[in-house]
This record gives C-alpha cells, sequence and structure tokens, in this order.
C-alpha cells in the first residue's frame, strides 16, 4: 500500500523574486497578487495541491525587509513562523538581485535542519555567465541545497521544482480537506483583488499607505453583491484614490469586478468606498480588525 505525504512548503526571500508567482503556478491557480512594486504580499497565504497519495502546503510569505511600523513587522513575524514551521524550505532568489541580502536569515536557514531547495528565477533574463556564476554563488552559501535555476514567469523548469518537492515531503496524512485549495476566505481574496489594483494604478506612498475591508458579501442565485471600504492614513490620499470626478476609483472597481467573476465564477456588483484611517499601520486595533492580529 502506497504511503501518504503531505507537509508544508514554505516560500521565503527578498521582496520582488517572484515568490508569489512561482506559489501561483505551482499551485495552478492565482492565490497570491503579483505586481512589480515591493511588499505586495502582506499575509502568510496558503496553497493547498492535492493527490491520491500526497497533499502538498505551499506557504506565500511576505519579502524579507527591515520593518518600520508595527504592519511590517507582523508581516516579519509571518516569515519568522515559515521558517520554523516548514518541512521543506524553498528560498527564492533570482538572476538581479544583490545576494548579500538579508544576512541574518540566511544565517537562520543555514542553522536550520529543514530540507532546502534553491529556486534561482528569472533566468530568462540571464545573460552570458549569469546564471553560473549566480549558482555557484549561492552554492558556496548552501552547499547541501537542492538548486533549481526557473523562469516561473514563463513557466521553465516549475515541473522540477515539484519533483524535487516530492522527493523531500514527509510521510504524513493529509493535513486539509482534501477538496481544500487554501486557507484564505473568498473575502479575503475579494480584499487582496482590490489591492491589487491599487498597487497597479497608483504611485508612490499611496499602495503602501492602503488597507482594504470587505464590509459585507452577499451571494445571491446569480450574482454577488460586494461592498468594499479602501482605508487610507491621510485625507490627501482620499483624493488621489477618487481621482477627478471619480475616474480613478472607477477605473479600479471596474478591474477588481472583472477579477472577481473570474474568481467566483459568478457576475459581481461591487461597490467601493473611501475613508481615511490615520492609524491603519500602527495601531494594535486597526492590525486585528484587518486579520494580521488574532
Amino acid at each position: 500500500m502506497t504511503k501518504h505525504k503531505a507537509g508544508f512548503i514554505n516560500i521565503i526571500g527578498n521582496p520582488n523574486v517572484g515568490k508569489s508567482t512561482l506559489m501561483n503556478a505551482l499551485v495552478g491557480e492565482r492565490l497570491s497578487i503579483i505586481t512589480s512594486k515591493a511588499q505586495t504580499t502582506r499575509h502568510r497565504i496558503l496553497g493547498i495541491v492535492n493527490g491520491e497519495d500526497f497533499q502538498i502546503i505551499y506557504s506565500d510569505t511576505p519579502g524579507i525587509i527591515k520593518p518600520h511600523y508595527k504592519l511590517q513587522e507582523k508581516m516579519m513575524g509571518f516569515v519568522n513562523t515559515a521558517l520554523t514551521d516548514a518541512d521543506i524550505i524553498l528560498y527564492i532568489t533570482d538572476i538581479v538581485e544583490t545576494p548579500d541580502k538579508s544576512f541574518e536569515y540566511l544565517e537562520r536557514i543555514k542553522k536550520s535542519k529543514t530540507p532546502l531547495i534553491l529556486v534561482i528565477n528569472k533566468i530568462d533574463l540571464a545573460k552570458g555567465n549569469e546564471l553560473k556564476e549566480t549558482a555557484d554563488y549561492w552554492l558556496k552559501i548552501f552547499p547541501e541545497a537542492t538548486l533549481i535555476p526557473v523562469s516561473a514567469l514563463k513557466n521553465i523548469n516549475v515541473g522540477t521544482v515539484l519533483e524535487a518537492i516530492m522527493k523531500s515531503l514527509p510521510e504524513n496524512p493529509p493535513f486539509y480537506p482534501k477538496d481544500e485549495l487554501t486557507d484564505k476566505s473568498e473575502r479575503f481574496f475579494m480584499s487582496e483583488i482590490i489591492r491589487e489594483k491599487i498597487l497597479l494604478y497608483y504611485q508612490q506612498e499611496i499602495p503602501y499607505s492602503v488597507e482594504v475591508e470587505i464590509e459585507s458579501f452577499k451571494e445571491e442565485k446569480e450574482i454577488v453583491r460586494i461592498s468594499s471600504i479602501i482605508y487610507v492614513i491621510r485625507e490627501s490620499q482620499k483624493g488621489i484614490i477618487i481621482g477627478k470626478q471619480g475616474a480613478s476609483l472607477k477605473k479600479v472597481g471596474t478591474e477588481a469586478r472583472m477579477d472577481m467573476e473570474k474568481f467566483l465564477g459568478k457576475k459581481v456588483f461591487l461597490e467601493l468606498f473611501v475613508k481615511v484611517r490615520k492609524d491603519c499601520r500602527n495601531n494594535v486595533k486597526s492590525l486585528k480588525d484587518f486579520v494580521y492580529l488574532s
């Protein structure tokens, strides 16, 4: 009788190396939002892949940063937890990042006994000997690691990552029901879709000063009615989010609604409101409201 394998594969790395892109490719679903801006991922998001005799629980974490306020401290808390409860660590770097970042975390990974898969992403951007030089550098730091060069965006070698995971996946019963895709609710993903559009369409500090709350989520037979509040930390930002005659907010709403309909498989009626909440990033109650604290 074939024994069942199951485990937590925690994806760790610096901002913008492609952690979310790789997880979405491995899961086969778009669970983590992806933009070129740093700090896109704020929560720890699980993506669950099930087979007859295995269950892989991928965990996408925020990029490693030096915290400047309580929200970022909590984001790094997700990373710290991911370092300690992983069955396999998937450390993501890429061709273009400076390799000497996050020394503290690299040392902690080296000291852990957890199997390590080292993924060098964005190999489609490599020129000349860049890939070999990058691989040689990282293998000096992690000589015991399984090193795999990939392009998550172009789906190059993603299958090789899965094969490496299956080799190291421990024997366990499933941790989640076999029909579950993630640990997050539909409401959570609706807020993430809205936040993604804000990351895409606004510049400078605006995306980092925003939190999104789904105020109501009502599922009817043929339509889902969603009401959401976009919180900003300054009055001036409220006007920027709304835009001239509401044009910017309308664009966010239209694009978000289209993605929501794809995700839910139903028509969506979406209402967006903008409010000022000055304590979004540092106040404990605010962080609890936005599910950063339990």
